[in-house]
């Protein structure tokens, strides 16, 4: 028997498979097709404070080896968030991530009050390029993002904090800002901003002209931000970005992520998390390793 566990912080995780905020729904949506437990973690869809309507459609544009995005973070907000989705989450034998976004640092702080210690960890969203105020402000904002992470870190005391990078930033300077502010450990990368054209309207396809980028197209950049980040912090760093296979996971882990989270491949087979365990499984077995943080960070230069 191979062990797959790993530890982020003080939290230990069965695998280092965790399902990325906005794909995954609230979990209780995947609960019939599969084992939630043998999941790492799951990462719930972007929560805010008021609930929010997202933006108009087209929502989705399939491209080249990925999707681009514009779903301007659709949630429920943090009142029926507490009485209707957390009852499911807290019966739920697998570590739980709130991904929390807000437009000031007040209501940052406010969802961290009230979800600390009602979910394992929260990860800070402060990188989503399909909204135009709020978050991605603070993650390219170096004053900003640290005044915003501090002021969590002081109200969160429970639960672990993750903070999410965008690919927008230097990788080396902002990772280093994230960790001296207080974060426990880093999530990255957040999609790549794109866009799209309908030639016969001559128009953009999106409403907010600029939309994110995820899936395989990614997983290069991805790949070298978290190398990058790995490099210069000594909190853990969470790899995700194009990831499909237990080959891509595999990357991320040798480069030095301690776990992944897995996004686009869940629209087009809604198993791949747990495929992607498998596939780790066989992995080690057929090399005789029978430790998965072995492969963690052995790059060899």
């Amino acid at each position: 028997m191979v062990n797959l566990s790993v530890k982020i912080g003080h939290l230990t995780l069965k695998a280092p498979v965790i399902t990325a905020s906005g794909t995954f729904g609230y979990g209780e949506e995947f609960s019939e097709i599969a084992d939630l437990k043998r999941l790492g973690a799951i990462t719930l869809k972007g929560l805010s404070l008021l609930p929010r309507e997202g933006n108009p459609p087209p929502r989705i544009w399939e491209t080249p080896c990925g999707i681009l995005n514009s779903i301007g973070l659709e949630n429920v907000g943090l009142e029926r968030f507490l009485k209707e989705k957390l009852p499911f989450i807290k019966k739920l034998n697998v570590p739980v991530i709130a991904n929390i976004l807000g437009n000031t640092v007040e209501e940052y702080v406010e969802l961290a009050k009230n979800l600390d210690g009602e979910v394992e960890a929260l990860e800070l969203n402060v990188s989503c390029p399909n909204v135009k105020k709020g978050g991605i402000f603070f993650g390219t904002d170096r004053f900003a993002l640290g005044e915003l992470i501090s002021a969590v870190k002081r109200v969160t005391k429970k639960s672990l904090l993750i903070t999410k990078l965008s690919p927008q930033v230097e990788i080396r300077e902002f990772s280093r800002i994230v960790e001296d502010a207080g974060s426990d450990a880093l999530s990255l990368i957040n999609t790549v901003p794109g866009m799209a054209v309908d030639i016969e309207r001559r128009r953009p396809v999106f409403k907010n002209i600029i939309a994110g980028l995820s899936g395989p197209a990614i997983k290069p950049i991805a790949l070298r931000c978290v190398w990058e980040a790995v490099q210069t912090v000594k909190i853990p760093v969470i790899g995700m970005g194009g990831i499909m296979t237990a080959e891509d996971c595999l990357e991320f882990l040798i480069v030095g992520a301690r776990a992944i989270e897995v996004g686009t491949a869940s629209f087009i087979d809604p198993l791949s998390a747990w495929k992607i365990i498998d596939g780790l499984e066989e992995h080690l077995k057929k090399r005789g390793i029978q430790d998965i943080n072995t492969i963690i960070k052995s790059l060899e230069l």
